[in-house]
């Protein structure tokens, strides 16, 4: 007999970096795990965090990657056992994964940028994608793109012979 799956609770919430799909053209992405303190945690279950500003760094030294920037809201019940909201988090990932997103961030115009903070059994995880930046006409193409597209689903979408 196959396994049930876990659906997600309908109360735990996705952050999600709208704005990066904006900016930047994502190469590559990958899933990773993020180390949170107790406190944290509940903040993210409650919504109270904002990746808009993130970024993340990978050092091949200590073989690491590290969230830079995010903001994780204080939790009120916590209240002398609270978290610093801005502290950088460590991420955690494979090594060969650590390692290829490193020599992929070493490329000039590139970065690696947040794209969602979401929940999968029980544990928080966040989408990172390997970035290069959008100039102002790729924008402009994108939103072009974006509006004929619409255009042609809603003329699509209309029903022929509503007048019967």
């Amino acid at each position: 007999m196959a396994r049930k799956r876990k659906k997600q609770q309908p109360d735990e919430r996705t952050i999600e970096n709208r704005k990066a799909r904006h900016n930047y053209i994502i190469d590559q992405t990958l899933e990773v795990g993020i180390k949170l303190h107790g406190s944290e945690v509940k903040s993210v279950r409650e919504g109270n965090v904002s990746i808009g500003e993130g970024f993340v760094r990978a050092y091949e030294s200590p073989l690491q990657l590290k969230i830079h920037n995010i903001t994780i809201g204080h939790y009120a019940p916590a209240a002398a056992l609270n978290h610093d909201p801005l502290r950088t988090r460590v991420l955690l990932a494979k090594r060969p994964e650590i390692r290829r997103l490193a020599k992929a961030a070493e490329a000039k115009g590139t970065t690696i940028v947040p794209l969602k903070l979401y929940f999968k059994n029980g544990f928080a995880k966040l989408l990172i994608g390997v970035a290069r930046g959008k100039g102002a006409s790729d924008k402009r193409n994108t939103l072009r793109e974006r509006e004929q597209d619409m255009e042609m689903r809603r003329a699509m979408s209309t029903k022929v012979g509503w007048g019967r």
